[in-house]
């Protein structure tokens, strides 16, 4: 970025104006490259989100047949009829499910979605530039 000459003919408003000029320039380049970064990371997100989802569903389908087999297994273990054996895997996995989102629950409702500390120094920040603005301008 060029810089213009300055010359001593310069007043104090030409000095404001340049400034802003050149924050406004500054501003629409940090967003361009804002932009910029996220559709590069929005691509990468997307290849990993793809990758998850195959692993998901290997996972889902693993499991299920796992759980066929305990069931299975259950059954001829303890001499059951298979209902039974299935039942049994069926209450054993719903305990699990109701203590885990119990517990997930009372872990999420401790999460605060806006990060009080980034808040609080965006205010500070704009009032700094608001402070050094209306001071420039005396």
């Amino acid at each position: 970025m060029a810089y213009p000459e300055s010359t001593q003919h310069d007043s104090v408003g030409d000095l404001i104006r340049g400034i802003l000029t050149d924050l406004r320039t500054l501003i629409r380049e940090e967003i361009a490259l804002a932009r910029v970064e996220i559709h590069e990371q929005a691509g990468r997100m997307k290849g990993a989100a793809v990758s998850l989802g195959v692993a998901l569903a290997a996972l889902i389908f693993g499991c299920t047949f796992l759980l066929i087999a305990a069931a299975f297994g259950l059954s001829a273990l303890l001499n059951w009829p298979i209902w039974a054996g299935f039942l049994g895997i069926a209450v054993l996995l719903a305990i699990v499910g109701a203590f885990t989102w119990s517990a997930a629950w009372k872990r999420f409702s401790t999460v605060q979605a806006v990060p009080k500390e980034t808040v609080y120094t965006l205010k500070e920040n704009s009032e700094w530039i608001a402070r050094r603005l209306s001071s420039v301008r005396k």
